[in-house]
């Protein structure tokens, strides 16, 4: 560790795990499951959140660049006017549905404009960012972190297309930072990158922060989403890793790269399997 010492890193995972755990969450491990903003990036953010309400579901990761409304050209910047950003916050309180995170492509590495990324991120409320900044950001990134109090999972898109296209590329990223620096897991990209999704939560351990939870119908680069349990993801075999490794990742969100104009009904299939299998691991451990 960069300071030497191993207790405060682990002080430091005890209040992170503290902070993802917050009221409203998927019993009986905590674990909260959602939809990703992107699986409805054919709407805009307000239909996306009347979407996922929909769908019995509370929670929403956002990403950078949406439409606001479906009535305005706005868009999910760091430039919003604070007025909209308040009308996005009474959205959700109405809807009941929470914003714990936001995806953003890449953090900046130059000061100003990374510290207007982490008041955006603030204001919004968020608890986490999703980004893929650039190796030589991290030290910028990690200090903004420490002062907003905010996180930020390394997101992985498959191998050719992504820095952080591995486990072990994100772990090195991870390495000898705080505890707010972890993972956003896509394992429908590590399955198109030909990675067991269970071995790489194993290895990621405890800088799991958040997952885009896929199934493919088939492991492969040009693999199509299906619903979860319905592919070849073996998700029951990653939530099982999960729940052994004792990890309460911020969330578990439905992200569905498919039948993009209609796919509500497979976010509904996703959501029902997810509670399902959750019962069915909490069955176990009570035997």
């Amino acid at each position: 560790m960069r300071t030497g010492k191993l207790a405060p890193f682990l002080a430091g995972l005890g209040v992170l795990a503290g902070a993802l755990s917050a009221s409203g969450a998927e019993t009986p491990f905590g674990w909260r499951v959602g939809t990703t903003a992107w699986t409805f990036n054919r709407f805009s953010f307000f239909e996306a959140v009347d979407k996922t309400a929909s769908a019995g579901l509370g929670y929403i990761e956002a990403f950078e660049g949406q439409r606001v409304r479906p009535d305005s050209d706005l868009k999910l910047t760091a430039e919003l006017p604070d007025q909209v950003i308040q009308e996005i916050r009474a959205k959700l309180e109405q809807s009941k549905v929470s914003l714990p995170g936001i995806y953003i492509g890449a953090i900046p590495g130059e000061e100003e404009a990374c510290r207007r990324t982490f008041k955006f991120a603030r204001k919004l409320g968020v608890q986490y960012i999703v980004s893929e900044p650039a190796p030589e950001a991290f030290d910028l990134v990690e200090r903004f972190c420490g002062e907003y109090a905010i996180n930020v999972a390394i997101h992985n898109h498959p191998e050719g297309k992504s820095r952080y296209w591995s486990p072990e590329e994100a772990l090195r990223a991870c390495e000898g930072r705080s505890p707010r620096i972890g993972v956003c897991a896509d394992t429908g990209h590590w399955l198109r990158s030909g990675l067991d999704p269970s071995e790489s939560v194993r290895k990621l351990g405890g800088r799991l922060m958040s997952l885009h939870l896929k199934d493919l119908d088939k492991a492969a680069p040009d693999g199509t989403d299906r619903p979860w349990g319905q592919g070849c993801g073996e998700l029951e075999k990653v939530l099982r890793t999960i729940r052994e490794l004792r990890l309460t990742p911020a969330l578990f969100g439905i992200e569905y790269e498919s039948n993009w104009d209609n796919n509500l009904p497979q976010v509904r299939e996703c959501a029902e399997w997810f509670k399902k299998a959750v019962s069915g691991l909490a069955a176990e451990g009570a035997q």
